[in-house]
């Protein structure tokens, strides 16, 4: 469906970056990586499916380095047919005791960068009349937490931008929409659950089951290869008219 076509998806060198990218590459699409720690095993995986794989690096709370990503990106591929923005980062405490450096990290990697990608992507979009951006929010982009304040902020920032920029491509064949996970096992909720376990003194199971317990009632994570499936329809011709849309993928989290 996507062969010809290319997708950046930003925090791709692993959990649900990698497992979308994994998704819309098995779709033919050429993918471009970007994260920290190990490329080479993630853009191998990518090529065993049969497409290119380039990656860059940038460190998506700096708008320069975003800028000489999709500059790359277009040099390699031509454009981005298919944006992903996933790169996020997390830090939990109470908001008075929120050091303001780790709020505005937050705020620039998890809200900020997908503003300069799509920027920076959608006029070559608009020029081919086509595109798709996909915006990874979070339940939190719908609802809170206590300890969260930055994330929470910053994901209903996401899908606040994921409407605004819905309705100004409406009459062109781009589209933007966010999908909203609930827990999902990645490395980031993996350390929140140790920490929990550490923190109470309980085991890992215990602090796992209590975790999905508190917020979703489906009592099971939410799986990288459901959002790459609801990533690829997104791309799909049965979503041209799915547009400005925050798809919760929550176990029923945000149904209570």
């Amino acid at each position: 469906m996507l062969k010809g076509k290319t997708a950046l998806v930003t925090g791709s060198t692993s959990g649900i970056g990698l497992g979308i990218a994994k998704a819309l590459a098995q779709q033919g699409a050429h993918i471009v990586l970007n994260g920290f720690g190990d490329s080479a095993a993630p853009r191998a995986e990518i090529e065993k499916l049969g497409v290119r794989a380039e990656y860059h690096g940038a460190d998506m709370s700096k708008p320069s380095e975003i800028e000489d990503m999709m500059k790359f990106a277009a040099a390699k591929f031509g454009r981005v047919d298919v944006l992903v923005n996933n790169a996020g980062i997390q830090h939990v405490a109470k908001v008075e005791d929120f050091p303001p450096e780790k709020w505005d990290a937050i705020i620039a990697i998890n809200l900020s960068s997908a503003f300069h990608t799509t920027r920076l992507a959608v006029p070559a979009m608009r020029e081919a009349n086509w595109g798709r951006v996909i915006n990874i929010a979070s339940a939190h982009g719908l609802v809170a937490s206590a300890q969260k304040s930055a994330y929470v902020a910053a994901k209903h920032g996401i899908v606040g931008l994921t409407k605004a920029v819905a309705l100004e491509t409406a009459t062109t064949g781009v589209t933007c929409n966010a999908i909203c996970p609930g827990w999902v096992l990645t490395p980031l909720v993996q350390k929140q659950i140790d920490d929990r376990a550490a923190r109470e003194g309980i085991p890992v199971e215990q602090a796992q089951r209590e975790l999905l317990g508190e917020k979703q009632p489906s009592l099971q994570f939410t799986t990288v290869e459901q959002l790459g499936g609801l990533a690829v329809f997104l791309c799909s011709p049965a979503a041209d008219q799915v547009r400005g849309v925050a798809w919760q993928v929550d176990g029923g989290w945000t149904a209570q």
